[in-house]
């Protein structure tokens, strides 16, 4: 069954139906990660284009990595070499890349709503890897596919996103998607980095990080963008660590149970602390080899579909 669009530029409007696809078939690619060769032909002969606007690790790495598994051509654009440098823009540098014969971009920019624009002026599959502070839905799919490998389901499950709530793609994502899978979905952080109006989208707003904790069965914790001047919106970093930040004194003294996730990359001592970030209770690191495997799914049912 293939997926609904021949692109992946978001969760919003996405079915229920079409993310099952995806975290199932992510399942299949998670146990082909465990083999000794950790190959499939499955796309060989398309050639995929890494368009990295913005500076990434995980997400950079984890596409080309998933390509690869998939046997996929890869093409890595850095735009610090490239004719972007010379003024060109991003029409003509699609356009001409687009030249080439290419089957599918995988876009990350600053500025939201590029992977949209993307789709108007090239006929090559589009998948969003972070635009803006608009949504980033491969993120938020190896979310929900770690806390369904942990906890078995999706529906129903209490789930917090704390943190800098309005700067941040993988907020936006994990609320379309987790709603749209039956979770019940708050988010927690101070007031003047909570998006006004967010509670028409279906969550609740919580300001009360103790409230979060009591409350849910996951925190999925978000760093501070400091990049995207973040920390205007509080007096102080050390402030911010003293009542919002995720410690182990403060998960004991609420309650213990509770299944901590964090998109990386990390601010230790400031939205998490190290003994938290590397205790027992989250699965940061599964969240990134997921992550392989989510991209593999992702590439695979767009890239088979046509």
């Amino acid at each position: 069954m293939p997926l609904s669009n021949k692109h992946l530029l978001g969760l919003q409007g996405v079915s229920k139906e079409d993310i099952n696809l995806i975290l199932d078939t992510a399942k299949t690619f998670r146990e082909v990660l465990e083999r000794p060769i950790k190959k499939v032909p499955t796309l060989q002969g398309k050639t995929i284009v890494n368009l990295f606007y913005e500076s990434s690790t995980r997400t950079r790495i984890s596409f080309e990595l998933a390509e690869k598994r998939l046997s996929a051509d890869t093409v890595n654009f850095a735009v610090s070499t490239s004719s972007v440098n010379k003024g060109e823009s991003l029409k003509d540098t699609i356009r001409n890349i687009e030249a080439m014969k290419i089957d599918m971009v995988v876009i990350r920019h600053s500025a939201a709503g590029t992977p949209l624009y993307l789709t108007k002026v090239c006929d090559a599959s589009i998948i969003n890897a972070g635009d803006g502070i608009h949504e980033h839905p491969t993120q938020a799919l190896l979310d929900m596919y770690s806390i369904r490998e942990r906890a078995g389901k999706l529906k129903g499950l209490k789930i917090c996103i704390v943190g800098d709530i309005a700067h941040s793609r993988v907020a936006l994502s994990n609320v379309f998607g987790l709603i749209t899978m039956g979770a019940k979905v708050s988010v927690c952080g101070p007031a003047t980095m909570i998006p006004r109006r967010i509670d028409e989208l279906g969550v609740n707003v919580i300001h009360d990080i103790d409230e979060a904790i009591q409350e849910n069965d996951i925190l999925n914790v978000l760093r501070i963008q400091l990049e995207r001047k973040a920390g205007a919106n509080f007096p102080s970093l050390r402030e911010y660590a003293t009542y919002f930040g995720i410690t182990q004194d403060r998960l004991e003294r609420n309650r213990k149970d509770i299944l901590i996730l964090h998109p990386g990359p990390i601010n230790r001592g400031i939205e998490i602390s190290s003994e938290v970030a590397d205790g027992s209770d989250q699965i940061i690191l599964t969240q990134v080899t997921n992550g392989v495997a989510v991209r593999m799914a992702v590439l695979y049912l767009l890239g088979t579909q046509n």
